[in-house]
């Protein structure tokens, strides 16, 4: 088993960016970032590659400087294998070729889930991912902390090094909104146990006598200092004693009667103690690199740093979390001692709660009470109405008693009849593909699953390439165990959020794109000019993002405001078998007044599309389907 895990290891090979160095840092930050986990985790088992922008980069001075131990290999962009060269980096590849995983949240957790694997006594280091393995899983679309740590940060960061003495006067927008959420209150699992501690503490009066880890030694349990420290201890020794696999003392975890008693919103809030709350996660770890070095180019401009007190307590705090020292070292990261940058409290603590959320803002008048008629009215009374093209081949089927049972997606874990309307919706999305593709042609399965879309097209036309993308990795190896039994060689499966796929292509399809994905498969397609079909999905998670606002057309954008699409978006959801016919018949009104704003949104973009109900309708209450064509 070990040979086999030590084998698989060897198998992937790690490609990050390089475009230059900076003091102790490679730039990109991602690069910086991937490299400090690998020591973090003290992993050895990938091949890893920087990729230059420049070609004319000396191997012997990167290597020497901020490589510390890890063996790194350099390579030219065009010599990366080809599912690499249409990602995003850092990417890692499995050897043959065919499955990528790419973007920066994706790869760092799959560096922890590899290195828990080969040796299962780094429980810490499988910990990073936090409860239920979910730190920074969410894709930086949806997720506003995703984003701010995985794309944010790290491009304020760089822009603030790069910017001219006079622009970087002030703190970048992204570092003050890092600030004002290790401000807010925490939200943990056990946080009502958790909170009756505190209270109980309270109570009493306790001292925040709390243990902080001196060295590096306490890995080896020696005895743990005792400091006062300026944040309240219960968390801080909840933090910690998880850290060093210790447990938080009988005295803490026994409550008076009176505690017990108490109403929740009577308890104290939780105050952040790492990144996420009260425990350390790989969001700390792709902060600190960033963090460091915006606060050494602060420490060289003279500035200090009265107006980011948490984010200093943070940086100072994540330096005592055993492995970190040790790794800052391999990565020649000098970590500072941030008491000689608090030279000027007499500076004014800015407020932190005027920063505007800007999503927040945008999103909150997205709550409502009222049903759809009044803006379904609205729209009839300017002539528009949801319309729906006559589908180009209605009765096309696939012979699926005649196709391999891995192409079969009845061959799953799915009922018969579920099986049976999956077939039918997979009969849409084929016969439109069949009719729009070349040979030659590569056609990519966004939001693929399990494979149910793309495999079907990989086996019907071998003469394509068909690239799947997810980035659910459950999922994705399920669809490549099964192309694997088929022996397809026309696939590949990259493992990411759409954003960091970048590669040419001449049709996209997505089967049940959730809310905003089907907005982003459709805007991949229109900038690569690629045909689309594409079949929407839970039209109630629609919401404005940072790249989306609805209405999406200027003809529903001139009659609609935001809160009156929104109920269109939610009631285009009431279309499940068990309601009345007359309520699905109005959700199925929305679902096509929602899409025919898609529709024309991408027809101001020069595309041809057409709006399609499924046959037979009944295959899905989310029955649509777009057919775009530039």
């Amino acid at each position: 088993l070990r040979r086999k895990m030590k084998d698989s290891g060897a198998e992937e090979h790690l490609y990050l960016g390089f475009s230059h160095q900076y003091r102790d840092s490679i730039f990109p930050l991602h690069t910086s970032i991937s490299l400090f986990l690998l020591s973090y985790c003290d992993c050895k088992l990938f091949k890893v590659f920087l990729v230059p922008t420049d070609e004319d980069v000396d191997d012997q001075f990167v290597t020497k400087n901020l490589l510390g131990d890890l063996e790194v290999h350099l390579i030219s962009r065009c010599q990366l294998p080809l599912v690499v060269q249409s990602c995003c980096l850092p990417a890692v590849v499995m050897k043959d070729g065919k499955f990528c995983r790419a973007g920066l949240s994706v790869v760092l957790r799959h560096i922890i889930q590899k290195t828990y694997e080969a040796d299962p006594s780094k429980k810490d280091v499988l910990e990073l991912l936090g409860f239920k393995k979910t730190c920074l899983k969410a894709c930086a679309e949806v997720s506003q902390w995703t984003r701010l740590c995985e794309i944010s940060i790290p491009l304020a960061v760089e822009g603030f090094l790069t910017a001219s003495p006079e622009h970087c006067q002030t703190i970048p927008p992204d570092i003050l909104q890092l600030e004002r959420k290790l401000g807010e209150p925490v939200r943990v699992h056990n946080d009502d146990k958790i909170r009756r501690q505190k209270l109980q503490q309270q109570k009493a009066g306790a001292k925040a006598a709390v243990p902080v880890l001196g060295k590096e030694a306490t890995e080896e349990a020696k005895p743990v200092e005792m400091h006062e420290h300026p944040l309240p201890s219960l968390e801080l020794s909840i933090a910690f004693s998880k850290l060093l696999a210790r447990e938080v003392s009988d005295a803490v975890n026994r409550e008076a009667p009176h505690i017990r008693r108490t109403k929740t919103s009577d308890l104290p809030l939780l105050d952040h103690v790492f990144a996420e709350g009260l425990y350390f996660t790989l969001a700390d770890i792709v902060l600190l690199p960033c963090i460091h070095q915006f606060l050494v180019s602060s420490k060289k401009q003279g500035k200090n740093l009265v107006n980011l007190p948490l984010i200093s307590s943070w940086y100072q705090r994540v330096q005592e979390v055993p492995r970190v020292k040790k790794a800052a070292g391999k990565c020649n990261m000098e970590l500072l001692q941030l008491p000689e940058l608090m030279s000027a409290p007499e500076e004014q603590l800015q407020d932190f709660s005027s920063i505007p959320d800007e999503l927040e803002q945008e999103n909150e008048d997205s709550h409502f009470i009222g049903g759809p008629r009044p803006t379904m009215t609205k729209l009839m009374e300017n002539g528009i109405e949801a319309k729906f093209s006559p589908h180009p081949c209605p009765s096309w089927t696939l012979g699926w008693n005649n196709l391999p049972s891995a192409v079969n997606p009845g061959e799953g874990k799915m009922s018969r009849e579920r099986a049976l309307r999956k077939q039918q919706q997979l009969n849409n999305l084929v016969a439109v593909v069949t009719k729009l593709a070349e040979p030659g042609d590569v056609i990519v399965d966004f939001c693929s699953g399990g494979g149910h879309v793309g495999i079907v097209l990989a086996h019907m036309m071998p003469s394509c390439q068909v690239v799947l993308i997810e980035n659910k990795e459950l999922s994705l190896m399920r669809a490549k165990d099964r192309s694997d039994e088929l022996g397809l060689n026309n696939i590949s499966f990259i493992q990411a959020n759409l954003d960091y796929f970048n590669g040419t292509f001449n049709i996209g399809v997505a089967l049940h794109a959730c809310g905003v994905a089907t907005d982003m498969v459709i805007e991949h397609c229109i900038k690569a000019r690629a045909a689309f079909v594409v079949s929407p999905c839970c039209y109630g998670f629609i919401q404005n993002t940072v790249k989306f606002k609805y209405p999406r057309s200027h003809q529903f954008k001139e009659i609609l405001s935001y809160k009156e699409h929104m109920i269109l978006c939610r009631f285009a959801d009431q279309t499940a078998v068990q309601l009345p016919p007359e309520r699905r018949l109005i959700g199925k009104q929305c679902m096509g007044l929602v899409d025919l704003d898609r529709a024309w949104a991408a027809e101001e973009r020069n595309y041809s599309v057409q709006v399609i109900s499924m046959e037979p309708e009944s295959c899905s209450p989310k029955n649509n389907m777009f057919m775009g064509i530039p």
